[in-house]
């Protein structure tokens, strides 16, 4: 894995520590949240709706955290929406504290979850051109990548043996702690202070950057063929159910971090990726490896297969993430970056909440075998046929696209003139 970023940026630094500080935490509520859901109601549709009730808040605020991002201070932001969603993790403390612990309190701070993760995503998104080099921006994306799975693998696994032994309160109890710790070193942050003619935040500059993604349909695959994955193969709200029924309710952490360990070898094995240029195809091939291991995972027989296939699924996401920031991070200009990561939040965020929804109402009409198996199978399908339909995003190229070129050119100017 190339390390470069780490070494030559201190910000970039503090953002990766802060990640993986609060990943850590998040996938700790990540598995209470569905599993206080399940032993409250005993519903698989209804841990689905705690997707879906994040969807409204995530979509608003994503289109306007991707407008505030381009127009206000971006270090100011990510703070206080950093502050925002610790106070959420106490209400969820509080209420897993409580005698009779109450459903609707997980719909409603699942909105307001999502909605100040939404308000923040953007102004993250959108710092990572200014804090790292553009030839080294597959590279961030990998170990960006890293951070999330590291998390994903060691969280789990602990939050199913810390609510077993002590309850979902003791997961939130933890989760608080790590946004205390990340939001000191967010504190230590010195991001570059936004353009004077930076786009005042209004409804005109969130359709300006709708218009400019509609416009580039190298983008526009981007978004669609992950949410066409997602929104077909997603399926975290099955585990605890498929756990049950592999009679290993004790291993479902494991379904949680199968998909990391596979994204982590991904990640650590990603010095390749530098060298492709047709990320486009390279994002088409990934979707297409995850929706067969999906449909795969739902015919195997015993717990081990199944967590074969979700490692390969994860493998095959993280390498799809990395070619889609890839081409986000190296030809968005910085003046659309905010909104378009806003878009982008709504691209890879909007489809898992879908899916979940789905996984949770196919389930509820057909079982969870074939709700996985099936979603798999159309995620397959849909992936294909969005391949064929956009031809300029399946033969993007980074060393002949005008766009790459362009903002290559623009980067190798500044960092030019700002030699002495």
């Amino acid at each position: 894995m190339d390390l470069s970023p780490l070494r030559d940026s201190r910000d970039f630094r503090l953002l990766f520590g802060s990640g993986v500080v609060t990943m850590f935490g998040t996938f700790l509520t990540l598995v209470a949240v569905p599993l206080q859901m399940k032993e409250l109601t005993g519903s698989p549709l209804a841990v689905g709706l705690v997707s879906a009730a994040e969807f409204l808040p995530m979509v608003v605020c994503g289109l306007w955290g991707g407008a505030i991002a381009d127009a206000l201070d971006r270090r100011k932001i990510i703070l206080y929406t950093e502050a925002g969603l610790c106070l959420t993790i106490l209400v969820l403390l509080v209420n897993a504290l409580l005698p009779e612990p109450q459903v609707w309190v997980l719909y409603v701070v699942g909105a307001m979850s999502a909605g100040f993760g939404s308000l923040q995503r953007p102004s993250l998104e959108s710092l990572m051109p200014r804090v790292v080099r553009h030839d080294q921006l597959t590279a961030a994306a990998a170990l960006s990548s890293f951070r999330w799975n590291l998390g994903a693998i060691i969280a789990p696994g602990l939050s199913g043996l810390i609510a077993a032994s002590y309850g979902v309160a003791a997961a939130y109890a933890i989760n608080l702690g790590t946004f205390l710790v990340s939001l000191a070193l967010l504190w230590l942050v010195n991001a570059p202070s936004r353009a004077e003619d930076a786009p005042a935040a209004s409804i005109r500059s969130m359709v300006e950057g709708v218009r400019y993604a509609v416009g580039r349909p190298d983008l526009m695959g981007t978004y669609l063929v992950d949410v066409a994955a997602m929104v077909f193969a997603f399926s975290t709200a099955l585990y605890p159910f498929l756990a049950d029924q592999v009679g290993s309710p004790e291993a479902l952490g494991l379904f949680y971090s199968a998909a990391a360990v596979g994204s982590l070898i991904a990640s650590v094995t990603s010095g390749w990726t530098n060298h492709v240029h047709r990320h486009g195809l390279g994002v088409i091939v990934a979707a297409l490896v995850w929706g067969a291991a999906v449909a795969l995972a739902a015919v195997m027989p015993n717990m081990w297969g199944i967590l074969a296939f979700f490692a390969v699924a994860g493998a095959a996401d993280m390498i799809s993430g990395v070619f889609r920031a890839t081409i986000w991070n190296q030809t968005i200009p910085d003046s659309y970056r905010g909104r378009l990561a806003g878009i982008e939040l709504l691209s890879y965020t909007s489809g898992p909440m879908l899916g979940n929804a789905r996984a949770g109402l196919m389930d509820h009409l057909g079982g969870t075998r074939f709700s996985l198996g099936a979603g798999g199978l159309l995620c397959v399908g849909a992936v294909a046929a969005l391949a064929g339909l956009l031809p300029k995003f399946r033969d993007y190229d980074a060393r002949t696209d005008e766009h790459a070129v362009r903002e290559r050119t623009r980067r190798e100017e500044l960092a030019r003139t700002a030699k002495p």
